[in-house]
């Protein structure tokens, strides 16, 4: 696991293209993101007060994006913490691996979407909060 800090990761301005008949943001892997997007997977209808993540990765690199509505993103590297405000959809957040991650408060209608670098392994994942500290140790 990399020995990330929540400082390396950051909001990214995604292009946005406005038109009369609606805007067009595209997110190129290598282009505009530092890594190739070999998954897409989203959240969506998530019931008031839930909350979602609560993982960090070995490996991953990922691009967060408030497609809809809005929510938190709550990153941490075992020693600092930061809250990230995901609500506008040209903007996602990028997490680097080594980093905890919790997504929660979301809006009503709120979709999150997330660009990975790999595909699901579940080996790459770190479940437990406490082995996540014992790592980065």
């Amino acid at each position: 696991m990399k020995n990330s800090s929540v400082y390396d990761c950051h909001v990214l301005a995604l292009n946005k293209i406005h038109n009369l008949a609606g805007n067009i943001t595209i997110v190129e892997g290598e282009q505009n993101i530092p890594f190739n997007i070999r998954r897409i997977y989203y959240l969506y209808d998530i019931p008031g007060g839930e909350s979602r993540g609560g993982h960090a990765h070995k490996e991953l690199y990922q691009l967060i994006v408030a497609a809809s509505g809005s929510y938190e993103v709550l990153l941490d590297d075992g020693t600092n913490k930061k809250i990230v405000r995901l609500n506008r959809p040209n903007f996602g957040l990028l997490v680097v691996p080594g980093i905890w991650r919790e997504l929660f408060e979301f809006s009503s209608g709120a979709i999150c979407m997330v660009l990975a670098s790999h595909r699901y392994d579940e080996a790459d994942y770190i479940r437990e909060y406490e082995s996540f500290k014992n790592l980065k140790k």
